[in-house]
């Protein structure tokens, strides 16, 4: 015979536990833990010659609801986080970000373009102008093919740059220079030329690493890549860069002891920066469109020829 809490015999043997005992810690429990009633009530059924068991039952329950608590307060996970272009635990995309309406602006920007450099503004390309059968990357090498026979000498390089506004130093040391590097990786065969030319056919195999990307391996145009250079950089204004936006672009675009990218890339910019900035120091977008396609050099050319 089991003793009651007042010390008289129950009628019978394993009687229930009194509701008065068990229903205070129940309903507790009920307030803390709302999702685990059931189980909870499966466990004051329990006979009370078991009292471990419901013991360890309820501790069971109670670690379950926590569980389900903790759940239901985590941030829920976007409606298809494939699509995310940010990560929590990398800073550095919230830092530079994407535009994710692009695919809204311009048709397929992830397709790139043999023969035009495109853009919101320009999905076409630029107007009024004959690639003349050239990929992106050649159309920009082609200016400094003064006399249009496929070959870039050092003089040709030196008259181009002076066309475009660069002075005598600059244009001495960097037509040599470029020259210098371009010229063996464009000839169409193992031997170099003792006169430094650079084969316009060729001059996607003179593409260096550290750079915006915007030029694929083959010279075409990707709209996607361009587009990332303001969309992550141009903090100031979104179409245009500062020359402090411009040097975080070119640290933020080196690859791991690319010395030769890092050095092309800095001359590469810098010299765009120094002849094709505006008024207010910025270095537009329609301005970096037209250097990659070739179309910004003649625009200088015509301008230098009119003042």
């Amino acid at each position: 015979m089991r003793c009651c809490p007042d010390g008289r015999g129950s009628g019978r043997a394993g009687a229930p536990i009194s509701s008065g005992t068990a229903s205070r810690p129940l309903l507790k429990a009920q307030e803390r833990a709302p999702s685990a009633t059931m189980t909870l009530q499966l466990v004051s059924s329990i006979p009370a010659r078991q009292p471990h068991l419901a013991f360890l039952r309820l501790q069971r329950s109670c670690r379950l609801s926590a569980r389900v608590r903790m759940a239901s307060s985590s941030p829920l996970p976007p409606a298809d986080q494939s699509l995310a272009t940010e990560a929590p635990h990398a800073p550095v995309t919230r830092e530079r970000r994407l535009n994710p309406d692009l695919q809204e602006q311009v048709p397929k920007p992830y397709l790139a373009r043999a023969l035009e450099a495109v853009d919101p503004s320009h999905p076409q390309g630029t107007k009024c102008r004959d690639p003349r059968g050239l990929s992106v990357l050649q159309q920009h090498a082609a200016f400094f093919d003064r006399n249009g026979d496929g070959i870039i000498y050092p003089w040709e390089t030196f008259q181009g740059l002076r066309a475009i506004g660069c002075g005598y130093p600059v244009s001495i040391v960097g037509s040599f220079l470029i020259n210098l590097v371009l010229s063996y990786p464009t000839q169409p065969g193992w031997l170099p030329s003792p006169l430094l030319s650079i084969h316009v056919k060729n001059i996607h195999k003179g593409k260096h690493g550290s750079d915006s990307e915007a030029y694929d391996t083959e010279g075409r145009f990707d709209p996607s890549k361009f587009d990332a250079i303001f969309s992550k950089y141009g903090l100031t204004h979104p179409n245009a860069l500062t020359r402090e936006e411009l040097i975080s672009m070119l640290k933020g675009n080196r690859n791991m002891y690319d010395f030769i990218g890092w050095v092309a890339a800095a001359g590469e910019w810098l010299l765009l920066y120094s002849v094709a900035k505006d008024k207010d120091g910025l270095l537009q977008r329609e301005t970096v469109r037209g250097a990659f396609d070739g179309s910004l050099f003649e625009r200088l050319q015509d301008n230098k020829k009119s003042s």
